[in-house]
């Protein structure tokens, strides 16, 4: 089994990116609704970049990690990389 790692820019991107698309357009992915992004799971998560941003998102809510995201928020505005 090969060793992965995860990819720090995953979290990043999460809360910086913007949904592109549907009722929360313009919202940043770290802060759609839980139940917003379960009906998208229940539909299916695409398979680009957006969909993984979502389907990441999905999982870290889903399993009580939300305060990951709080962590790389707090971090990048530390940096100064957020806003």
């Amino acid at each position: 089994m090969e060793n992965l790692q995860p990819d720090p820019k995953i979290l990043i991107d999460i809360v910086q990116t913007r949904m592109p698309y549907g009722k929360y357009k313009g919202t940043i992915i770290a802060d759609l609704p839980s139940n917003y992004l379960e009906w998208m799971a229940g539909k299916g998560f695409t398979k680009d970049k957006m969909g993984m941003l979502l389907s990441t998102t999905f999982e870290i809510k889903t399993n009580g990690l939300s305060d990951i995201l709080l962590m790389v928020k707090k971090s990048l505005r530390q940096a100064g990389g957020y806003r």
